[in-house]
């Protein structure tokens, strides 16, 4: 199979879909691989390592799309990318399509095969090629949201951790999942006064086993939302309803509540964003404020440590990737009931419900 890696042209994107590794994985199995030049070089891989890996560098990305089989992405095809796609083309990348009905509509005009990392699945439920990039941004929350607290960005002035005289800071997490658990440990071992919220007794009885005593569990409800908003300094909304938008669980009238200066980030920007006034931000301008409330929510945010994300990516991606390019799409996905719940739309037909669902549309 020929598989393309173009560059990602999305805002401060600096990951690249493929490590040299990934690469030799593919090549010593007789499969070609076409790099765009200087696609790795942001994550800090040379053309030259793709080169004694055995790959082609392109000069350019319509040179890439043109001759690939599949092309193996990190981000959803924007606007200038969707000329390039052709049909019967597999595009195995995060999609998100939930959060955007534009992208939906020109990847069913393209008639390619769309295959969304954030939906292949297990069987015990779990989302094998989200977890990686949800370890990283969960993280990142926390080392976001505590810059952001700063004064001079317009935050409340405090340190997360507080000192010895001075409490510490309070975090107001939404999420039990991957995001939320990383964002606990992160928090917790910056010293901050750790508050977790979520609807699944499961995920809420795992974070009483594992984090340490400054992390508390609660079951989330609207009221003790509304409750927690009103002396926390940093809230992280890290909801995930697969494939689907994501639940507005921060109104805008609540921001009259917070204090000013609170921060929130908002991980869930990729599937819509779970508070109401998030609206999707980059690298370059990562922040706004709505009622002296300041909101981050970078809808790429592992895009800004790319040699970690690139690695923790395609650790995870390449296994699909080889046995979509051993095997054809169709095989595979008929061999893994994983890689087949990935199909999102298929040669112009929506075949993955909550999509249909996102927008009124009918499903194949």
């Amino acid at each position: 199979m020929k598989i393309g890696v173009p560059i990602e042209i999305k805002n401060n994107e600096n990951r690249v879909g493929m490590t040299p590794s990934g690469v030799f994985e593919l090549t010593k199995r007789n499969h070609n691989v076409y790099i765009q030049k200087n696609a790795g070089f942001n994550s800090g891989f040379l053309d030259e390592d793709y080169i004694e890996a055995g790959a082609t560098i392109l000069d350019t990305i319509e040179e890439v799309y043109s001759v690939a089989d599949m092309i193996v992405k990190v981000k959803e095809p924007i606007e200038p990318e969707y000329k390039l796609i052709k049909a019967d083309q597999i595009v195995f990348t995060y999609f998100h399509f939930a959060s955007s009905e534009v992208l939906t509509h020109a990847m069913i005009e393209s008639k390619s095969v769309c295959i969304a990392y954030e939906t292949v699945e297990d069987a015990d439920g779990s989302l094998p090629l989200l977890i990686p990039m949800s370890e990283v941004a969960g993280r990142m929350s926390v080392q976001q949201g505590a810059k952001y607290l700063e004064k001079p960005i317009m935050g409340r002035g405090v340190l997360l951790g507080g000192i010895p005289g001075v409490p510490p800071a309070k975090v107001l997490i939404l999420g039990a999942g991957v995001v939320g658990l990383q964002a606990a440990r992160m928090a917790s071992g910056l010293g901050a006064s750790v508050h977790i919220l979520d609807i699944n007794m499961k995920a809420l009885r795992h974070v009483s086993d594992v984090m340490p005593n400054n992390v508390i569990s609660e079951f989330s409800s609207e009221y003790n939302i509304r409750k927690h908003i009103i002396d926390s300094d940093l809230i992280i909304g890290g909801v995930l309803i697969k494939g689907a938008k994501a639940p507005k669980l921060i109104t805008r009238d609540m921001l009259k509540e917070m204090r000013p200066g609170t921060v929130m980030v908002d991980v869930a920007v990729d599937q819509g964003g779970c508070f109401e006034t998030t609206k999707p931000t980059t690298h370059q301008d990562p922040t706004y404020i709505i009622d002296e409330v300041v909101h981050y929510s970078v809808a790429n945010m592992p895009g800004a440590v790319p040699y970690t994300s690139t690695m923790g990516l395609t650790n995870v991606t390449l296994p699909y990737v080889i046995k979509l390019a051993n095997d054809g799409w169709e095989k595979a996905c008929d061999n893994s009931a994983a890689l087949a719940k990935g199909l999102n739309i298929v040669k112009g037909e929506i075949v993955y419900k909550e999509i249909a669902e996102a927008f009124d549309m009918e499903m194949a």
